[in-house]
């Protein structure tokens, strides 16, 4: 049995976002819980689709004494605060070093691998950093990390393992959180001190062409996958996060093995495959009225839903969910039945909830936070249904999260419905339009805004998937990302053009 401090802190920074990420965004809880210190996380987490809560479910099963000390994620936005990134790595580190003070045997951390602060554009780098400071080189740190990771040469060398996820959408957060659960028990069992190999790639592909369920991601991880045998321990492919404009910004291979040789080998076979396969990486989109348009075309001998995807305004991706493009393209173009969820926007919501169901508005909807795109889409708005925006989710990406939108409500206009709600979080879940009286199925146009996760819980029910190029703070192709920091000769885009600063 070993003594193994745990700790988390999640967020995937989109630095074109307008939305600064600040501590009490960390604290409160949205899509996933807020700020969880001490035994707290030994309950709160195993119910849930999270790296910790796999982690503490494995090592537990293995008869680990577990040192729980805080975890704290929030919703991908634009850069994390001085404020918010000093106070919650120092109770990281301070935390674990208490514990090393006392005796531990290894660290876990389960971290997402795209921060950047105000002040440190590699913000797990940093972590690491110091964590090392202050516990020494010998202890075992072994990191879970999201998909959408922008590993650094700094993260590589100040842990034993990282370890990422292999789908998008990520239904294999906790087994991840598992598969680094089981690493770090081989580690203190006999495993040899492994060799690393690191390979960065020179191209950035768009989030919508990296879902794992289709071509080409899908054969990518079933090779990532294969080439985890023998002397190789551990393998992991990472797409990168774009909207990320540091110098170490893209995807990256991680191979570790008993050996160099085998670590190099199996870096380079993933990192050959994937090349070869880089054009088919790129994802087609539509402008709104022209998405609209082919969804009602479809719709009209379809037998299943029509989902639109409204990428560009992910909150998932750092965008602020409260753009109006695709709205009002439904609503101009007719697609009377439409449903589109969900839009923030604190004030509306507020003020549907005191005129009560059935009160007609005059709102100015949205465009409040992403002021550089579509105005906000000002019409007479029916208020149909009403919630507190609590419930449990049950899907692939969100299953057993308590999320919390705050109030939310449904609001018609021109025929077309739009599910309105007080805080942020991806429509990746179909219980987020279930609690208040819609079934996504029953639903011949649906508008998701998400731009990959939502498919672990709609593609049964959807005829097709168009992907809308609607205006957000998420834009999905780097071509267009004005990137300052970014190092030279990486490729704007699958094939694309070289990036020079």
């Amino acid at each position: 049995m070993a003594r193994i401090a745990i700790a988390g802190f999640m967020h995937e920074t989109n630095t074109f976002a307008p939305v600064l990420t600040t501590y009490e965004h960390f604290a409160r809880s949205e899509g996933w819980p807020g700020l969880t210190a001490g035994e707290a996380m030994l309950t709160v987490f195993p119910p849930i689709n999270i790296g910790t809560g796999g982690f503490i479910t494995e090592a537990q099963k293995q008869g680990h004494d577990l040192v729980p000390v805080c975890w704290s994620a929030a919703v991908p936005a634009g850069y994390v605060t001085e404020d918010a990134y000093e106070r919650i790595t120092k109770m990281i580190v301070d935390g674990i070093g208490a514990a090393a003070d006392s005796g531990i045997d290894a660290v876990y951390l389960d971290l997402h691998g795209a921060m950047v602060a105000e002040h440190h554009e590699d913000g797990e780098g940093e972590l690491l950093e110091r964590l090392r400071a202050r516990i020494g080189g010998d202890i075992p740190v072994v990191v879970s990390l999201d998909l959408h990771v922008n590993i650094t040469e700094r993260m590589v060398a100040l842990s034993d393992a990282l370890i990422a996820y292999r789908t998008y959408p990520h239904i294999d957060m906790a087994e991840t959180g598992r598969r680094s659960a089981q690493h770090l028990d081989r580690m203190l069992n006999g495993l040899p001190k492994q060799a690393k190999a690191f390979i960065k790639l020179d191209f950035l592909p768009p989030l919508t062409g990296q879902c794992t369920m289709v071509e080409p991601s899908k054969s990518v991880y079933e090779l990532v996958a294969k080439l985890e045998t023998g002397n190789v321990s551990s393998t992991s492919y990472t797409p990168g996060f774009h909207p990320a404009d540091i110098h170490e910004c893209g995807p990256a291979i991680v191979a570790y093995a008993d050996d160099q040789e085998s670590a190099d080998a199996a870096a380079r076979e993933i990192a050959d495959y994937v090349l070869s396969r880089e054009g088919e990486f790129a994802e087609p989109m539509l402008e709104p009225g022209a998405a609209v348009a082919e969804a009602r075309r479809l719709s009209n001998s379809a037998t299943k839903t029509i989902v639109l995807c409204d990428a560009q305004d992910n909150s998932g991706a750092g965008g602020t969910s409260d753009t109006t493009g695709l709205l009002r393209a439904l609503v101009e173009g007719e697609a009377r039945g439409a449903v589109l969820g969900h839009l923030t926007d604190p004030e509306a919501a507020q003020a549907a909830h005191e005129a009560g169901v059935g009160a007609t508005l005059r709102l100015a909807l949205g465009g409040k936070l992403f002021t550089a795109g579509d105005p906000p889409f000002e019409a007479d708005y029916t208020v149909v249904a009403l919630s507190d925006g609590k419930f449990l989710c049950t899907g692939p990406f969100y299953g057993g999260t308590n999320a919390n939108l705050g109030l939310t409500a449904v609001l018609e206009t021109g025929g077309v419905r739009v599910v309105v709600c007080e805080n942020r979080m991806q429509a990746a879940d179909k219980e987020m339009f279930r609690h208040i009286g819609i079934e996504p199925e029953e639903v011949k146009i649906l508008g998701l805004k998400s731009s990959v996760h939502f498919r672990g819980d709609f593609t049964d029910i959807a005829e097709t998937i168009i992907i809308a190029e609607a205006p957000g703070a998420f834009i999905d192709r780097p071509i267009k990302n004005p990137y300052r920091n970014l190092r030279a000769g990486v490729r704007l885009g699958p094939l694309g053009p070289e990036h020079q600063p």
